[in-house]
Order: C-alpha cells, then structure tokens, then sequence
C-alpha cells in the first residue's frame, strides 16, 4: 500500500474512532448492506478498527449501545460487542486497558438499567453473560453479583427480569461460581416465582432456577430446591388460565429439560406434576403446540431410565392414561384423496402433526418401558379399537401395534397368535387405508418378532401378503404388500420361503408391468429380497424374472424414474449372486454394458444411481469373479476419482471423531472386494 493510501486509510479510521459517533454508526449500518461489496468493504474496516486501536473500538461499540437512538444499531452493537467478548479466536478483552475494561463493565450495567426494548434487553443480557463467564470466576467483576442480586430485589420487573436472564445463563456456564450464594439464589428464586405477577419475570427465573439445580452436583444441594417445584408448576398452569400459551410453552419447554437431566429432582411429587402433565395433554381446547409439549415431558420421563430407573413403571395408572392420549391422536387423520390416487410417493398424505407425534411418541415409550409394562395397557385398549366401526380406530390401533413392536418384542412374542390374528383379520377390512395398516404391521412385526413370527406363521402370511399384491384397485396396498414380502423374507431361511416363491415370483412380474412407479419399485425391492434370500433356489424364475430387468434397467431413463433404474440394478446385481456366474453369465455382459455407459455419463448430484451403482459393482465383482476383470480398467478411474482418493493411505482410530461418509465405505469395501476377488 503507497503511503497516500496509509494516509487516507488512517484518516479514515481516526475518523470512525474518533468523537463524533456518526461515521461508527454509519460503519455498523454499512456492515447490515444487502450490497456484497458494501458489507465486504465494511468488514474490512471493522477489523482494522479491532486490530489497531481496540480500546478506542471497544468503547465505541459499548457507548453505541448506551447512546444511540436507532433501535438496530443498539441491537447490532449489542451482538457484536459479545461477538468480541466470546472466548475464541476473536476475544479482546486481554488486549484492552484496565481503564477500558473498568468502563465497559460500567456502561454495560447502566445499559441494563436504561434498556427498555425488550429485544435488546435480551441481547444485551446475553453480552453481560458473555463476558462475566470469562472473567467472573477469577473475580474479574465483583460488582456484578451484587448489581444483579439488586435488580432482583428491585419494584420494576423489566430489571428482575433481566438479571433472572443473566442468572440463567451463568448458571448454564459457570454455575460453580454462583454455588456460594445458594441460599441467597433459593430465596429469590422462592420469592419471584410465588409472588411475581409478571409472566415474563417469572419464566426467566424458571429457567434461572431450572439452570441452576442442573448444575449442582450435590443431591443434597438439589434437594434444598424441592420446595420451588409447586411454583414452578403454578408458573405453568396460571399461564394456562390466564390464555397465555406461548409463556406456558416456554415453561413446558423449561421443564422438559429439567426432567431429561434431573428427573429425580421430580421424584417426590412426581404423581402431581404427571398428572398435571396429562391433564395439559388431554385439555382439546388448548393449542397442539401445547399438548405436544406436555406430552413430551412425560415421554422424556419414561425416557430418563438412567438417571431415574423404574420411575414411571411406578404410575401404571397413568400409562394407561398416557397411552389412550396417544391412541386418540392417531386417531387425526385425514382420508386424502392424493394417498388413494398413489400418483406421488407421498405415502404420509393426510397424516397430521398429532398423527406423527401420537406415532413417535408410541414407538419411545415403548422402548423406554418394554413390554411388561406397556402389553398389558395396550391388551386393555387395541381390542375396543378393533371393535369399533370407525376405520379411523382399526387404523389407528394397527399402526399402534406396529410402533410399540420393536420395544415390546420380548413380551409380544409369548402372545404372537393373538397378535398375528389381530393383524391377518385386518387384511379383509373394506378400507384401504387399514389394509394398509395391516400390511405395514405385519411388515414391523416381519422384522421385530423375527425369526419367530417366519418359523410359526409363514403359511398365514405369505399367503395373504400375495392375495393383498391383487388389490390393483388400491395401488398403495399393492406396493406396500411387495414392501411386506421383504421385511419377511429378510428373517427367512429357504427352506421355508421356496414353496411360496411360485405364487409370490409371479405376482411380482405381474406388478412390475404395472403402471404406477411405486408398485414397480416395491416389486422390485421384494423381488430382490426373496433371490437374496432363496439362492440358488431362485435360478427357477431367473429366466422370466431378468428380461423384465433389464427393460427397466435400459429404459428407465427419465428424471421421474431414476429411483426405478436404480432398483432395478439393486434387484439384478441379487438375482446375479443369488443364482450364480453360469446362470448369469449370458445376461452379465449387457448389463455391464449399460452400468458402464451410465458410469461415464454425467449424472446430477440427487441422483440415487451413483449409489446403488456402487454396491452393484461390489456385487456383480463377487459373482464374476475372474471374469470381471475386463471391465476393471472402465469402472475403476470414475470410482476413484469419486472416492477422491490420494495416493497415500490414512488409517483412523476406533475411536477417532472422524467420522468417514458412508458413500466412501462403500467405494472401500469395493476396492478391497476387488483385491482379494480378482
């Protein structure tokens, strides 16, 4: 840089720094620009500021935030003073002046006080906090404890509210430090929290007081707290009364984290704040938001089995309770006409929030309480469901089997007849959508009461799983059914499979000429689970099965279909292992031909082919073997170019942090499978 562009820089700069508080202002407003070169120009300047006189910077950014009357340059310089204030490659406050140090500690308190905009009030916590975590524990700011201790006890609520905000956020970083004013903190939390009137001060001493019991370690130090839980929970349901649900949210979402880390702390009132928790769940008059939380505090309850063993087991009235909210949940579902007419893949269409949230939180439950406790409640309730006339209630309570599967295995295999009726009775049901259900539990179950369910009732299942493959009328159930096929065939040996695969190989040819792409996709997903599980039992069918395959695999080549190509290579690359090299010689050359010249094109990066067509190759290399040799020299430059691979090796550590894409493992497996095959 020429000394007049140092001069005018410096002038520029001076400037900026210098009394009038103007041109800064201007800077801070340059550095919010939609202009690129606007905001790139003032970057450039303000670092410069930072870098050459930061006392002078720091000063400017604080008295900003003190004097300045446009409510975005308050927020800005809020936001950037505890940008620069954050422990990390950015933090000033060593390079700064004890004189500068003392003032911005100062100012920042009297901004505190002078603050009215709620926003930055926020914002403005949220530097105090910043900075008193660093320099706090050290003593670096012995004003600061009794400034806050002040506000507290202080007639305006906007200053209690702010030093609850900062008391939170301490707590959260440093909350050793604070330990030493525990009894004074209890009792300022006790006070707000029974006697405030102000909903905003009392949600932020929940958070203080809920912040500050997760950082003690001492369950006797916990325990002297138990006596804030009833205020706690009145902090709640008087925003309830008071129709103040975003407030009530916020305390929900206060006291979910409470029970996720400390659910013993809610031990010994544990049937009041439960039972409470249910009543928010079933109130239909409060919004879904609302009842979604309050069902997640008790799921995060059931959940907390470490920190809590047995806890929840203990109120088996009240997973019943539970379990009904969640039934009737499922219940909110739409019959929409998209999912009928399966033009989309969108097989979720017509389920809502409460739907989605009933299904999950059924699926968790069960997994967090198992099924000695959770069998017996849905004993008592699926039955009244299946008797009801409502399609909705069948539906319901079959996909409500289907979630509770994986964490009741145990359990629901003692009962497996019962189950399996329930289920296989549902297959006759006049409404698509719980054939629907019925087909997907019996897929869930495929997997989760597996072998079990295979080895007792393959000559129930396999057979209505190919009767449901006729419904052309209802093409989701038709697709769904092939997706069945594989879930059981996954948990099946051979022997028990191979007396079916004539019924079951035909319908599944007869669905890969249907129509509609997601029938075709499921055919060929099933199909290549049952050659995947069959062997060489396959090579039977492999002759009607690969000319189908191969059609797909060579003119499935629209942007719309390019999920059906990719199956169709998964599904021949099986058929290829399963049947063996000489039954699949003839058919390999051409489609390697074809793998070959889609390998070479360019295709877009959402494309699922580049990874199918990986685990293909590792598949058609195991069956070739030898022979698949001449094809090395085409398939290996794209792969390792795609693989980025460099020219020396790097081993990681079990326990490295590294975490190593899954595409790439699949690109090594291959390599090390085409070393040691050919």
């Amino acid at each position: 840089m020429d000394s007049e562009s140092t001069q005018l820089q410096q002038a520029q700069l001076a400037a900026i720094l210098g009394p009038d508080p103007v041109p800064f202002e201007t800077l801070l407003s340059h550095l919010m620009s939609s202009s690129n070169e606007q905001r790139s120009q003032a970057e450039l300047i303000f670092n410069l500021c930072k870098q050459t006189d930061p006392n002078s910077f720091a000063l400017k950014l604080a008295q900003l935030l003190q004097f300045s009357t446009h409510l975005e340059a308050r927020a800005m310089s809020a936001i950037l003073l505890r940008k620069q204030l954050t422990r990390d490659d950015t933090y000033i406050w060593p390079r700064l002046s004890p004189s500068t140090q003392s003032s911005l500690k100062s100012i920042l308190l009297a901004c505190v006080q002078r603050e009215e905009q709620k926003t930055i009030i926020k914002k403005l916590c949220d530097t105090v906090s910043e900075l008193a975590s660093g320099i706090l524990p050290d003593n670096g700011w012995p004003e600061l404890l009794p400034f806050m201790f002040q506000c507290v006890s202080s007639d305006s609520p906007k200053l209690q509210e702010s030093a609850f905000l900062i008391f939170a956020q301490l707590s959260q970083f440093m909350g050793d430090a604070l330990i030493p004013h525990i009894k004074h903190l209890h009792a300022v939390f006790l006070q707000c929290l029974t006697s405030s009137s102000n909903s905003d001060v009392k949600i932020a001493a929940l958070s203080a007081a809920i912040n500050f019991i997760q950082c003690l370690s001492n369950s006797s130090d916990r325990d002297r707290f138990q006596d804030l839980l009833p205020a706690m929970m009145r902090t709640l349901t008087e925003a309830l009364n008071c129709g103040q649900e975003v407030t009530a949210q916020e305390a929900l979402e206060l006291l979910i984290e409470l029970a996720g880390t400390e659910p013993r702390f809610l031990r010994r009132q544990l049937v009041d704040v439960v039972g409470s928790m249910l009543q928010i769940a079933e109130a239909e008059t409060l919004e879904e938001g609302t009842r979604h939380l309050a069902v997640e505090f008790v799921i995060t309850l059931a959940e907390a089995r470490e920190r809590a063993p047995g806890m929840m087991r203990k109120l088996p009235q009240f997973i019943s309770r539970l379990f009904a909210i969640l039934m009737k949940m499922l219940l909110d579902m739409e019959d929409d006409p998209a999912w009928h007419s399966a033009e989309s893949e969108d097989e979720d269409a017509g389920e809502t929030s409460n739907y989605s949230v009933g299904q999950e939180c059924l699926d968790r439950l069960s997994i967090a309480l198992g099924g000695n406790t959770i069998v017996p409640v849905a004993s008592e309730q699926l039955p009244a469901y299946l008797a009801a006339p409502e399609w909705q209630k069948h539906h319901a309570a079959l996909i409500a089997l289907a979630q509770i599967a994986e964490g009741c295995s145990k359990v629901m295999i003692k009962t497996l007849e019962q189950v399996v009726n329930m289920v296989l009775n549902s297959f006759q049901d006049p409404h698509p959508r719980v054939r629907w259900a019925a087909i997907n539990a019996i897929g869930q179950l495929s997997t989760d009461l597996g072998p079990d369910l295979q080895v007792q009732y393959h000559q129930r299942v396999l057979p209505a799983l190919a009767a449901a493959m006729d419904d052309f009328q209802n093409p989701r159930v038709q697709a769904h059914a092939a997706s069945a096929v594989l879930n059981f065939s996954e948990n099946c040996t051979p022997d028990i499979l191979t007396p079916y695969l004539d019924g079951i190989v035909g319908k599944l040819l007869v669905l890969l000429q249907n129509g509609k792409q997601m029938v075709q996709e499921g055919a060929l997903t099933a199909l290549a689970s049952v050659a995947d599980s069959s062997q060489e039992h396959f090579q039977k069918y492999y002759d009607a099965v690969m000319p189908y395959l191969k059609t797909i695999l060579v003119n499935a080549t629209d942007k719309s279909n390019r999920m059906l190509r990719a199956k169709a290579m998964e599904c021949i690359s099986l058929v290829g292992m399963a049947v063996g090299k000489e039954k699949f010689r003839d058919d390999a050359k051409q489609v390697m031909e074809v793998l070959m010249s889609l390998q070479g094109s360019q295709m877009e990066t959402d494309d699922p082919t580049t990874s199918y067509m990986l685990q293909a190759w590792a598949r058609l290399c195991k069956c070739l073997g030898q022979d698949f040799l001449p094809y090395m020299s085409v398939v290996m430059p794209p792969l390792l170019q795609s693989a980025q691979l460099k020219p020396d090796v790097t081993i990681t550590s079990a326990d490295s942090d590294n975490e190593i894409d899954e595409s790439d493992d699949e690109r090594f497996v291959f390599f090390l499978e085409v070393y040691f095959i050919c």
